[in-house]
């Protein structure tokens, strides 16, 4: 595999009484016999390509991009005086921001950066957002936001010198995040029958997004699989490589939607839900994302509460991962039945009445950083196992929808910060995830990120075709065996034991 980005010294004959090609001539048959084709010149270079080649000896080095209709020569300088050259890799999520800064001499991630995204202050969700698109230039200011964050945040991680550095750039986002950044009409994309303005976008110039780079710089948008799929689940597929294995995987991605692709090189069937926001903490009222003063483990041992804290200061709320192990921990210590109704009476110094209901309290006002009590509430108790029960539920829907059982699955794929910090045994204990073998659970992190710096480094356009020529989609909501599914999902960590052996195991007698 070769990256996006290639770099190329060339020593070029000098010209002649014998040899009057011109200066562009020249080059391009250098380039064309080492390239085997002819690549694109932009009129930027021609301008100063006579005195770069007079100016070097004719010694020269090339730094081309590729784009799926060919090379493109991106910039020519003296041999030996190029200087840096980078790439960078987006993943714009609805709540936060990735950025990999990547360096195509070294072929590796220099730097890498997060910040949360700009467009919040416009609706915490993504249908809000979409409504003020819809409002005079109400689209034109997200967009513009958009970019103003990404390009304040890319000047602090490449450096407002080295910007001219910046080659080629690969960005992946759902598909509203998408039609948000390059400013796609959106008032199609959630009206039924639910159509984009565009799923794949052509190698653009970098200069018509607004964003710092090379005057020549490259833009690559990772197409979408529709109004459900966005680029962001393409490219974390990149990573995963589900489209390349004999044997049959699963893929989740845990986001604001939780989105499961099952799939081997054969096949890739894919469905989408919304367990993602009570999963990762988005449903509690003293829930956050993973970031400092996050409890992200949590433990229950002999009556004793262990919290584990990111950064390990006072805590000031509860992230997924942590909300996941509460509810496994409530359960196994009998503080939680498994309809999942509290029972206080186990434990009454932790229970207590706020806002007229019953909570569990993590961390009182003296122990928690912001003065008030940590918690959980019954009611939250109760959305976190719908959450958990609609997870579960898609994956056997679309495991059986093709005759496949989870024990056939050679890996079990969890992307996201979710996937990041979740302990399976934890999710497997409530009953959101299938009870398999451990080894079988591959944590791939932020996979979307992850693919665009794939993408960056081997540049494999054909594959990114491949991938969502094979996509179908599942619709859940017409699945009449979804409906009859949940139903036993909605207990811990099922009404079916026999489907959890190694919790049954643990806690004899539920």
């Amino acid at each position: 595999m070769r990256p996006v980005v290639e770099i190329i010294s060339l020593e070029l004959p000098k010209p002649s009484l014998q040899d009057q090609r011109s200066d562009e001539r020249r080059l391009r048959e250098a380039l064309s016999e080492r390239l085997g084709e002819s690549p694109a010149l932009p009129l930027y270079l021609l301008r100063k390509l006579p005195e770069v080649l007079r100016g070097s000896d004719f010694k020269v080095e090339v730094i081309l991009g590729r784009t799926e209709r060919g090379y493109e020569v991106l910039e020519v300088f003296p041999k030996g005086k190029g200087g840096p050259v980078y790439g960078l890799g987006i993943d714009l999520g609805s709540t936060g921001i990735a950025l990999y800064l990547v360096d195509f001499r070294e072929k590796k991630v220099l730097r890498e950066a997060s910040f949360r995204n700009p467009q919040i202050p416009y609706g915490e969700d993504i249908l809000t957002r979409l409504h003020f698109a819809e409002r005079p230039g109400g689209l034109a200011e997200l967009q513009e936001k958009t970019i103003e964050g990404l390009k304040s945040e890319i000047l602090k991680l490449v450096g407002e010198k080295e910007t001219e550095y910046l080659y080629y750039y690969a960005f992946c986002g759902n598909t509203t995040m998408t039609h948000f950044f390059l400013g796609l009409p959106t008032r199609w994309l959630y009206r039924e029958p639910y159509i984009p303005c565009a799923n794949a976008i052509d190698v653009l110039k970098l200069r018509e997004s607004g964003l710092p780079g090379h005057p020549e710089a490259l833009l690559f948008v990772f197409p979408s699989g529709g109004s459900y799929f966005g680029g962001d689940l393409i490219s974390g597929l990149l990573f995963a490589g589900l489209h390349r294995g004999e044997a049959i995987s699963l893929f989740v991605d845990v986001g604001t939607n939780a989105e499961i692709v099952l799939g081997n090189r054969e096949f890739l069937l894919a469905c989408a839900g919304a367990a993602g926001p009570a999963l990762e903490g988005g449903v509690l009222a003293c829930g956050m994302q993973a970031r400092e003063g996050a409890i992200e483990r949590i433990r229950i041992r002999k009556g004793q509460l262990e919290l584990k804290v990111i950064g390990d200061s006072k805590p000031i709320g509860i992230c997924g991962s942590g909300t996941i192990e509460l509810l496994a921990e409530l359960f196994l210590a009998g503080l939680v039945n498994p309809q999942g109704i509290f029972q206080p009476e186990r434990w009454p110094e932790r229970f207590r009445e706020i806002d007229g209901e019953l909570a569990f309290v993590l961390a009182d006002e003296s122990e928690s950083g912001t003065g008030r009590p940590i918690y959980v509430t019954q009611g939250e108790i109760k959305n976190l196992i719908r959450s958990k029960g609609a997870m579960y539920t898609m994956l056997t829907v679309i495991c059986e929808s093709v005759g496949v059982r989870f024990k056939d699955l050679e890996r079990f794929y969890v992307a996201g910060s979710f996937g990041n910090y979740i302990d399976p045994e934890a999710a497997i204990t409530i009953g959101m995830l299938p009870d398999l073998p451990r080894e079988k659970f591959v944590a791939v992190g932020n996979a979307a990120g992850a693919g665009t710096v794939k993408f960056l480094l081997e540049g494999d356009f054909e594959e990114v075709r491949e991938i969502v020529s094979k996509l179908t989609y599942l619709e859940m909501n017409v699945e009449n065996r979804f409906m009859q599914l949940l139903t036993g999902a909605l207990f811990l960590p099922h009404t079916d034991l026999d489907l959890f052996p190694s919790v049954k195991a643990k806690r004899p007698g539920i």
